[in-house]
């Protein structure tokens, strides 16, 4: 069964995710890399699910004001034990 307000929801966002992109001329492109690059760097302490890393431009209203913030969703599959030096 077709769920209307369940899509009229995920097209809604969808658009307000664009128009946040746009908003902070953030491409696709910038976002890959930007994912790429935090992988790169967490991999050095922990194992990550890189096939399911979210990251996305999305608007933090703190009360005062609206602010452009980049979340990252990255599901962890281990901790490294790093020994100290």
């Amino acid at each position: 069964m077709f769920n209307k307000n369940g899509s009229k929801n995920v097209a809604k966002e969808r658009l307000k995710n664009i128009l946040i992109n746009d908003r902070v001329n953030t491409s696709i492109e910038v976002l890959d890399m930007i994912k790429e690059g935090i992988i790169n760097v967490i991999s050095n302490y922990m194992e990550a699910d890189n096939n399911s890393v979210n990251v996305k431009v999305t608007n933090l209203d703190n009360g005062n004001s609206v602010t452009p913030t980049l979340v990252a969703n990255i599901p962890i599959k281990n901790i490294k034990h790093l020994s100290s030096k």
